[in-house]
């Protein structure tokens, strides 16, 4: 072929493999199944168009493919999403991946006649989760949050520990001598070389993003590449797990306040799109059809012996403790296979282990009718176990990455409001914003609405926010709130009578009585509802637990809302700039209702 039919090529495999993705969200099939069909239906066996059968470029693209993955898992979560749930996603990585490995590689040495050695080489290459197929069966799951983070994070974190197990089993068939001790070893070095690259390379990474400002905002992707590509790299030459130190790096960067944040992370999802496309249409293509016709029995009984043996007694060991017995069960099913175990196959192709052709046909149909029967099924059962929600994760991505926006230091957020959110139906001025944030404006069936303070907002509506970056932090949290709640005031309490306490009362602000634009306690008192927030500079009404209001900034004023409104009026009347003048006629104003 010329380098245009090459590119013509590679051009109509994956806009095949994109209509592949669309039809199976239409027929709600794993995509990777379609992927991989078409790589089958293309090749030397199929109708042709393509010769393929280099097993090492294979693993080298499988591979390559992987870091990209995984670092974009971990960019897209972050240490915040994965904390909370840290305990079960490290034991099922590491506990859940040798359990499943186990009993796969007894029952492949019971039911194939395989030698024990090879029986658990092939367990170890179907024990890992696909984290392609996890992170996309996620992006449209209605699985409750907690149980969605475990599988994302386990995914990132057990194609380390396969690999191992995969590399250690083939060492032991080829070398004699070699044994237990040296898979532990293994598995130490490996271990701590990996987090320690990629806790190294991102920290480095994200002190570079901060302190150094690069000549346009298109160099961002670039500078993120080069970290996936140094942990990796840094790892593998100093014989540590790459794959962990990837995923690491991706976490810590996605954990940071970083410039371009957002920009970074859409275009790691393209990169990671086109990584599992090329990957599966490569590894489509060894394939051979009319050779899966002589292992179908060996593939389909560990295929059933995976997902219905292997895997949920994983999960059920793995996950004592923190998860329900119905949660347990939905991780047990939805630990989908994908492409890792298919590149982990062509390890001992490579190594030249007897029997290894044979691995991989047998590998490849096990995971083509396990990834059918639990991906067609996981939504069906998770709901039967009561393991759904009908809100949907509120969707932040950023407006806008250019321009004098971010040279001002500031960021802007397009954030959904999706049924069942706990924001629908609040006002504006009742979600809680930061002081250095404000919603500019409100899109609602697609019409541009200017938001005031008295707005609700209603399902469907796409809130755009400008923040300064400094509070882009405190946005994740605000985040979940309007997912999940608490939003709005609370109730307003009854006045409590104070004797001879006065009704109203004016004094300056001191450094005592702490932030006057986020004032916790006023006078004593606590502050149940900030009503509003001055812009122009530190200053707020609040609600104070028992009742009354006041009017913080360099002055304190407290009191009944008629006394109160009486001096506000006077100081209006009195403002030096149109600035103080519009802040408390607004005040004025949000007194009156």
């Amino acid at each position: 072929m010329t380098d245009g039919h090459l590119v013509l090529v590679a051009g109509a495999l994956l806009t095949a493999g994109l209509a592949a993705s669309l039809l199976a969200g239409r027929l709600r099939l794993p995509s990777l199944v379609l992927f991989l069909g078409v790589g089958m239906a293309v090749g030397s066996d199929g109708l042709g168009w393509v010769d393929f059968s280099d097993y090492r470029l294979a693993r080298d693209v499988g591979i390559v493919a992987l870091a990209l993955i995984l670092f974009e898992g971990g960019l897209n979560a972050g240490f915040d999403e994965i904390r909370p749930v840290l305990k079960p996603v490290v034991s099922l990585a590491f506990l859940g991946t040798l359990v499943t490995a186990a009993i796969c590689g007894l029952a492949a040495t019971w039911l194939f006649g395989f030698t024990l050695l090879e029986g658990l080489l092939l367990g170890a290459i179907v024990s890992s989760t696909d984290g392609a197929a996890i992170f996309a069966m996620l992006r449209g799951s209605s699985l409750r949050r907690r149980l969605a983070r475990t599988l994302e994070g386990e995914a990132g974190m057990n194609d380390p520990i396969a690999v191992l197990l995969v590399v250690g089993f083939i060492d032991w068939i080829e070398q004699p001598g070699y044994g237990v001790g040296d898979m532990v070893l293994l598995f130490a070095r490996e271990v701590s070389i990996g987090v320690a690259a990629g806790a190294v390379v991102g920290v480095a990474a994200v002190w570079a993003f901060k302190h150094v400002q690069l000549a346009t905002p298109g160099l961002y992707p670039v500078a993120s590449i080069a970290t996936a590509a140094l942990a990796f790299g840094a790892a593998d030459t100093l014989h540590g797990s790459g794959f962990l130190a990837v995923y690491l790096a991706g976490l810590v960067l996605g954990s940071a306040t970083i410039p371009a944040r957002h920009t970074i992370v859409a275009f790691h999802q393209g990169m990671a799109w086109i990584a599992q496309l090329g990957m599966f249409l490569v590894l489509g293509l060894l394939v051979l059809p009319s050779q899966l016709g002589d292992v179908a029995v060996e593939g389909t009984a560990l295929a059933l012996v995976l997902a219905l043996v292997a895997r949920p007694l994983a999960a059920l060991v793995a996950t004592i403790g923190p998860f329900s017995l119905a949660d347990r069960a939905v991780l047990g099913w939805a630990g989908l296979r994908g492409a890792v175990p298919v590149v982990l196959a062509t390890f001992p192709v490579i190594a030249g282990v007897h029997d290894s052709r044979e691995f991989f046909n047998i590998v490849f149909f096990a995971v083509l009718t396990s990834t059918v029967l639990q991906g067609a099924t996981i939504e069906p059962v998770a709901r039967w176990l009561g393991a759904t929600t009908t809100a949907t994760p509120l969707a932040a991505s950023a407006l806008t990455e250019t321009g004098t926006i971010r040279q001002l230091g500031a960021d802007a957020f397009e954030v959904e409001a999706a049924p069942g959110d706990a924001l629908i139906g609040h006002r504006i001025r009742d979600l809680g914003l930061p002081r250095a944030a404000i919603v500019n404006v409100i899109v609602r069936d697609g019409q541009a609405i200017p938001p005031r303070g008295s707005t609700r907002i209603e399902a469907g509506d796409r809130l755009h926010v400008l923040i300064r970056r400094e509070e882009v932090g405190a946005m994740r949290a605000l985040l979940e709130r309007w997912r999940e709640g608490p939003v709005g005031p609370p109730p307003r309490p009854q006045r409590i009578p104070e004797g001879h306490a006065p009704v109203f009362h004016v004094r300056g602000w001191s450094e005592q009585d702490g932030d006057p634009g986020h004032p916790e306690r006023v006078a004593g008192r606590a502050v149940v509802d900030r009503l509003r927030t001055r812009r122009d500079r530190p200053g707020a009404l609040v609600l104070l637990d028992d009742g009354y209001l006041a009017v913080t900034g360099p002055v304190l004023a407290l009191g009944r809302e008629q006394l109160l409104s009486d001096w506000v009026r006077r100081k209006a009347r009195a403002a030096a700039s149109e600035a103080e003048r519009a802040w408390w006629e607004e005040v004025l104003g949000a007194l009156a209702l």
